[in-house]
Parts: C-alpha cells; sequence; structure tokens
C-alpha cells in the first residue's frame, strides 16, 4: 500500500489535510506514551504530493506523485505506526483553538523545511538538535480560558485577512523549558505600512534613503511560492498590502558576567572591543554612611567576609583561550563579512521559526544594517545581533538577536549585550538610547540588561523609523556613560565590598561568639540563664519585652517557614503552574466540586502558610499534593493539565528533599 505525504510549505495553498498531517507528524500521541509523533505503519510506502508543491520534486520520480484535487485528500497517510489516528496526535482543532491550531502548523511547516533542506521530508525517523529542539513548540499552549477548560476556538487558519504571522515563544530560542507555557495574551500595535514588496526589486533603490521600518515589504494574500515555500506574512485589506510582524527578539539564558571575567574580555581576543576602558570608583565617607543607614551602630573590631565574587562564566574562559570571538561586521561584499552575515543569516532562520526567511535574510544584509557576531574557528557563528543605526537621531534598533540552543547556557547573550553596549560606545559617541521589540517570554531577559518598558526617548525621534510588531512589547535601554559594561560587575562588586567594610567599622553583626558553657556537653541539666548575661546579646537592645512577640511573627522568621515559603514560592513562579495558582471557578467548570471534594491551589496553600497553619513539613506537603491529585483525578490522562501536574509534583518533591532542618 502506499499514502501520501504533502510537499508544499505555503500554508494557504496547503489543504486542510495536509495541515493536519504535518502537525501530527511532530506532535506526541495522547493515547500512547511511546510514540514521538504520526509516523507511517511498516506495511505502507510513502510518496510525495508534489501538487501541494509549487514545482517539481526534487527528490525524483519514485518519490513523488501528483493526484487530481477529489482522490489526493483521501491517499494521504492518516494513520500512525501506533494505531491512532491524526487527531491523537495534536490536530484536534476543535479542542485547540484556531489560533493554536494556525499557530502549530506553521511550526510544523518550518520543520519539514529544515527537514527538505537536509533531504529527509520522507524519512519519519531523521532528526537533529534543530529538530528536536523546534518540536518541543508543538506543546505549547496559548489560549487556555480556564484551569480546565479548553481554548476557546478563534478565527480560520484559512482566512486571506487575518495576517497568519504570531508570536510563538522564545522566537530567538529554539531551546527552552518553558516549552509547555502558555504565553500572556497577544498584545497588538499600530501597524507600520509600506509600498514596497519583496517581489519587486526594482524599486531596492529607492527605498536606501528611507527608514529602514518604512522599507519592510508585505505581501499579498496570495503569496507567490518559489517552489520549496512561500511564507506568508500578510493579508489583504481594501487592496492595499498591509501587516505588522511578529515580536523577534527573545530571551537566552544567560546571566551577567562576574567581577574578575571582564577584564579578560578587551582587545587582545575580540576585533570589535580592541580598547580597553577604566572606570574609577571613588565612594567618599559621607555616601558611605548614607549607604549603611539603619544598620544597628555598635563599637568593635573588623572581621573579613567572603569574597562576593561570583564563578567565572563558561563564555569568557572559552574567550581568553581563543575558543571564540565576538566581531563587527557590515555588508562591504568582502568574502570575510558575507561568510559571517551567511551565517548569522541562518542562525536567525533557525532560531525564528515564525519569520519568513526572506525577510531576515532582507535585514541581515541589507547594506544600511550592522551586526556584531560571535564567531569560532572557521567563522562558524554560534550567536549574534544584528541593528539599525541612526546616528544623526542619537538610537539604534536592534532588529535580530539569536545564540545557538547548544551555547545559551554559558552565558552567551548576557556577553554578548554588553559587548554591543560597549561597540556602541566606541563606534557612536553620541548614541545613548536602544530600541527593540521582545516577545513576552524576552521582556525579563532584556530588563536585566538594562532595558524598560518605559520609553523615555520622545516619541517623534523613533516614530516611523522601526518596525512596529504584532506581539512584541517595545522597550528600550539608555545607557549610563560612565559606566563600563564590559567590568560592570567588577564595578558593583567594589561598591558592595566598600559598603560590607564600612559595616564592619560601625558594627558586631560579623562576630561570632563561643558557645555558652552552662550548655555545653556534661553540664548538668536544668541550668537557666538571664538573658542579659548572654555576650552581645544586651549591645543590640534586647529587652525581655521581646520574648512576648506574636507567635506567628517567630513562626515567619523560623527556618521551617523560610523552607516552605521557598518551595511555594518556585511552585507558583514555576511556568507549568498556571493552571494551579487560584480555586477553580464554579461558573467556570460547574461539575468540578461535585468531582473534587477537598478542592486546594497555591493561593489557598499561601494564605494557611501566613496564618501560621502549617505547624510541620508533611501537612504543607500533603496539601501540595493535593492540589496535583485533584487535577489527575478530574482531567484525563494525557491532557496538558494532567501532564504538568505530574511535572511539577516531581518538582516540589525534589524540592522537598533539599530542605535540611534540623
Amino acid at each position: 500500500m502506499s499514502a501520501l505525504y504533502p510537499a508544499g510549505f505555503d500554508i494557504n495553498n496547503l489543504s486542510k489535510n495536509a495541515i493536519a498531517l504535518k502537525i501530527a507528524r511532530h506532535s506526541r500521541c495522547s493515547d500512547c506514551n511511546s510514540c514521538p509523533g504520526l509516523h507511517p505503519p511498516p506495511d505502507i510506502a510513502l510518496l510525495l504530493d508534489s501538487s501541494e508543491s509549487g514545482e517539481e520534486s526534487s527528490l525524483g520520480d519514485a518519490n513523488h506523485i501528483a493526484f487530481d484535487e477529489d482522490e489526493k485528500d483521501s491517499r494521504y497517510l492518516d494513520i500512525c505506526a501506533c494505531g491512532h489516528g491524526t487527531k491523537s496526535h495534536g490536530t484536534d482543532e476543535l479542542r485547540l483553538g484556531k489560533s493554536e491550531y494556525v499557530r502549530r502548523a506553521k511550526v510544523a511547516i518550518r520543520l519539514d523545511e529544515l527537514l527538505m533542506d537536509e533531504g529527509f521530508l520522507l524519512d519519519f525517523t531523521y532528526t537533529n538538535e534543530d529538530i528536536e529542539s523546534l518540536r518541543q513548540q508543538m506543546q505549547l499552549h496559548r489560549h487556555v480560558s480556564s484551569p480546565l477548560s479548553d481554548g476557546s476556538p478563534g478565527r480560520s487558519p484559512f482566512s486571506s485577512s487575518e495576517p497568519l504571522v504570531t508570536p510563538t515563544k522564545h522566537l530567538m530560542s529554539p531551546d527552552s523549558s518553558l516549552s509547555d507555557v502558555p504565553p500572556p495574551p497577544q498584545k497588538r500595535r499600530r501597524t507600520s505600512q509600506s509600498d514596497s514588496s519583496l517581489s519587486e526589486p526594482e524599486d531596492d533603490e529607492d527605498e536606501e534613503d528611507r527608514p529602514l521600518a518604512a522599507r519592510i515589504p508585505r505581501s499579498s494574500g496570495a503569496a507567490k511560492t518559489n517552489g520549496r515555500r512561500a511564507p506568508h506574512r500578510s493579508g489583504k485589506t481594501g487592496g492595499k498590502n498591509m501587516g505588522k510582524k511578529v515580536a523577534h527578539t527573545s530571551v537566552p539564558s544567560e546571566q551577567p558576567h562576574s567581577a574578575a571575567e571582564g577584564a579578560k574580555m578587551n582587545g587582545r581576543v575580540n576585533s570589535a572591543m580592541s580598547h580597553e576602558t577604566k572606570i574609577k570608583v571613588e565612594v567618599d565617607d559621607k555616601q558611605l554612611s548614607r549607604l549603611a543607614t539603619g544598620v544597628t551602630v555598635d563599637t568593635g573590631a573588623s572581621a573579613q567576609t567572603p569574597s562576593t565574587l561570583r564563578p567565572e562564566k563558561a563564555v569568557y574562559a572559552e574567550i581568553r583561550q581563543g575558543i571564540i570571538q565576538v566581531t563587527a561586521v557590515e555588508n562591504d561584499k568582502t568574502p570575510r563579512s558575507l561568510i559571517i552575515l551567511t551565517g548569522l543569516k541562518t542562525l536567525f532562520q533557525k532560531q525564528l521559526p515564525k519569520m519568513p526567511r526572506e525577510y531576515i535574510a532582507r535585514l541581515t544584509f541589507d547594506t544600511n544594517s550592522k551586526a556584531l557576531a560571535i564567531i569560532k574557528h572557521g567563522y562558524k557563528v554560534v550567536g549574534g545581533i544584528c541593528y539599525r543605526p541612526f546616528p544623526q537621531r542619537g538610537f539604534a534598533e536592534i532588529v535580530f538577536f539569536a545564540t545557538a540552543s547548544v551555547d545559551q547556557v554559558k552565558g552567551y547573550g548576557g556577553m554578548l549585550m554588553n559587548h554591543f553596549k560597549m561597540h556602541i560606545r566606541k563606534t557612536y559617541p553620541d548614541m545613548m538610547h536602544f530600541l527593540t521589540y521582545a516577545d513576552n517570554y524576552a521582556v525579563g531577559y532584556f530588563q536585566k540588561q538594562g532595558f524598560s518598558k518605559q520609553i523615555t526617548l520622545d516619541r517623534a525621534v523613533w516614530a516611523g523609523y522601526i518596525k512596529d510588531y504584532e506581539g512584541g512589547t517595545i522597550m528600550e535601554c539608555h545607557m549610563l556613560p560612565k559606566v563600563d559594561y564590559l567590568h560592570s560587575q567588577e564595578l558593583i562588586a567594589q561598591q558592595r565590598e566598600a559598603i560590607l567594610t564600612k559595616i564592619r567599622h560601625m558594627s558586631k553583626s560579623h562576630v561570632v561568639y563561643p558557645g555558652l558553657p552552662q550548655f555545653q556537653e556534661g553540664q548538668p541539666e536544668g541550668i537557666t540563664l538571664d538573658p542579659k548575661d548572654v555576650p552581645g546579646l544586651r549591645e543590640t537592645g534586647w529587652t525581655p519585652d521581646m520574648q512576648t512577640e506574636v507567635t506567628q511573627l517567630y513562626c515567619a522568621k523560623s527556618p521551617l517557614y523560610a523552607a516552605m515559603r521557598r518551595i511555594l514560592v518556585e511552585l507558583q513562579n514555576h511556568p507549568l503552574a498556571w493552571a494551579f495558582l487560584h480555586p477553580v471557578k464554579a461558573e467556570e467548570v460547574p461539575d468540578y466540586y461535585n468531582v473534587i471534594k477537598h478542592p486546594m491551589d497555591f493561593s489557598t496553600m499561601e494564605h494557611k502558610l501566613e496564618t501560621g497553619q502549617y505547624s510541620t513539613m508533611d501537612a504543607f506537603v500533603t496539601d501540595s499534593l493535593l492540589v496535583f491529585r485533584n487535577c489527575r483525578t478530574y482531567n484525563p490522562e494525557g491532557s496538558v493539565y494532567y501532564k504538568n501536574a505530574l511535572k511539577l509534583e516531581k518538582r516540589m518533591k525534589e524540592l522537598v528533599e533539599k530542605v535540611d532542618i534540623e
């Protein structure tokens, strides 16, 4: 027997059955745990349906075949080797909602593009790191109407009047532990309009004098295909092309470098940062006294405290050893620049599955765009930032920002941003502002890098010069002229040490007294001691009245309370905890309380913790388990709620095992 697999990559030209098959191929089966995605049974031979593609298949006549429209839908592969159909593999449109269904379709199409690039479109066993990373997005639910209800249906995925480019999770980070997290609601911003199109190269010369945002093209609802794919960017409205792009700067997973790290990063390794800036730290006694306000002041000798330096991250060791380097690059037509720009384009396309590839290529190779790249030997690009400077207006737009998924844990993102700031200061001394559109998951990362949602730059300065992106948050960074960002952590460490030194001169809080001899081993029991005779206690200002403080306040400061509080906060902040944060509303799920007789949620646990109702860790753990047990009781096995409950319960047990309270 034989079955068809669609070869097309344009969502507007694919039939519903073809889209469902592409989604099912890359989605785990909800009815069995062993099936990673729909794949053909051994007795079925797959053929490529070239009628879904704009040109002849590159796989040869033996592997592709064209059918009439009436019969090809019935010939598509619709059963998996595991025995379940496409609906069991993430294609239940009524359950998912149409917006989530469209999102999954776009991810599936991009996955097929990657397989086509590798020559394995019909090989259902082939995979690689990029494909596995991108497949994590197939589990992301974007619309959840209630903790126990399915997403509501949205607009049709095949409407020509609605742009099909929608934000996903880390649009520039394919590797994320938050792949199962429903993102916040989509934001909609004004649409910048353009009269140009990618399909009209004759207009390119006229565009050079216009802002980059004004030159971003939009295609019509019936997008042309190049034979392999034609990403849909916008629909038609009133006969004119209009549309938005999705937010495209996203969070890599790294933190700022340590105090000792910055000194290794300047000119001798990185061609983009060939200078060194030294900032002198001047802190007078008046400033130190003001910073130390509120500290109990005693007199006494100083004592040493542990070093405040953080351990060095892998990225700075690699820079020091010459494994990687940061280099500035632009399209100056030289072979070296073109090789690096091509590597950046490929990186952005892999990390940005929802951005049209042609759009990424256009902006990366634009002669008005500039970039900073992290390269390894052989000009292999493992990270980069593409930006468009506007020197006359005093700001730059960050267009793309990405690091390779395998290197994100090394701190590449934070290091690259610090080098970018210093590179801008050296190249454009009067430029102090950056603007970018960040997706909802990247906001926290950019805030750590000094970006803010509050735009202080006059709108008249930047409006019309940068592109408005749908589903993103515009953020601004204002650089401080006296801060050396390559040594910012060293500067902070010096300030911290100066404050601690001043505190040690004023207070005895660092002094540790020996234990009281009355309570040492071998002493008789029943000995009492006047608290006033405890060394150091009277100097702190202690009085007997303090013994009568409320038990709740004591509990709030106890190690047990602190441990339970840490566990609960981590559970509440976990990306999969959205269904367990608050009580289930009876008006949304009418039969919930008929099934669940002892409801529990994290907000109720927080109230019990703050009111002292947990006297032991066992009581706290019992309520935690009740939350997850209720979820598994009400929801069917295989649902997102059931799976999230299992993952959170496992995480809770791991946290409890780490608690060490004597």
